[in-house]
């Protein structure tokens, strides 16, 4: 592992952080991101590839939603990387159930993004407040491409975080899973947020 290279640092506390600023002013919300937050980079030192596309949910992410296998999903992939650095930070697949969030149709436009507030912030343009975030990470050998992107050896592990986020109203209504270099390890999280004032 190259020791010069930034690390990437998420702890359960981000979950708090990302919905506190939710209720924040746009201008507030513009100054930083959950990215900055966990690597202490500015906006200005990281690039960003987005790009979105709709999909059919497929029998896993079905049975995590909660939906029929079928229903049109958002898909939205990430990748963030250190403006002087080859490697990729962190390769992000998320998805939304479309018709949750079309209610917004700047939601679904990747021009918009990096979106001030993130995900929570774009949730609650559509009423939505998460309540929790169910972690998972696991460790897996990187796919092909995945190792080269995110510059580690082609065996070495890469950790997965399989994130679901949970509403209000106890339904799923994010589902994402983030590629980081990493070591071996399984941990399991949950985080429960607290609710906005009435």
């Amino acid at each position: 592992m190259d020791e010069s290279r930034r690390r990437l640092r998420r702890s359960p506390e981000r979950y708090q952080w990302e919905k506190d600023r939710a209720l924040l002013p746009e201008s507030e919300r513009r100054r930083t991101g959950a990215t900055e937050h966990d690597t202490g980079l500015r906006k200005e030192d990281l690039d960003f590839d987005i790009d979105y596309d709709t999909a059919p949910a497929d029998a896993e992410l079905a049975r995590r939603f909660g939906v029929p296998e079928g229903t049109k999903l958002l898909h939205r992939r990430y990748r963030t990387q250190e403006a002087d650095d080859e490697a990729t930070l962190s390769l992000v697949n998320s998805w939304l159930v479309h018709d949750m969030v079309a209610r917004n149709p700047d939601l679904l436009n990747p021009e918009n993004e990096p979106w001030p507030g993130g995900t929570q912030h774009q949730l609650r343009t559509v009423g939505i407040e998460v309540d929790r975030v169910v972690d998972e990470v696991v460790s897996r050998r990187p796919e092909p491409g995945e190792a080269e992107l995110l510059g580690v050896a082609p065996d070495a592990p890469v950790l997965v975080l399989r994130k679901t986020s949970i509403d209000t109203r106890d339904r799923v209504v994010e589902v994402s899973e983030v590629s980081l270099p990493g070591d071996r390890a399984v941990i399991v999280s949950t985080t429960r947020l607290r609710p906005w004032p009435t």
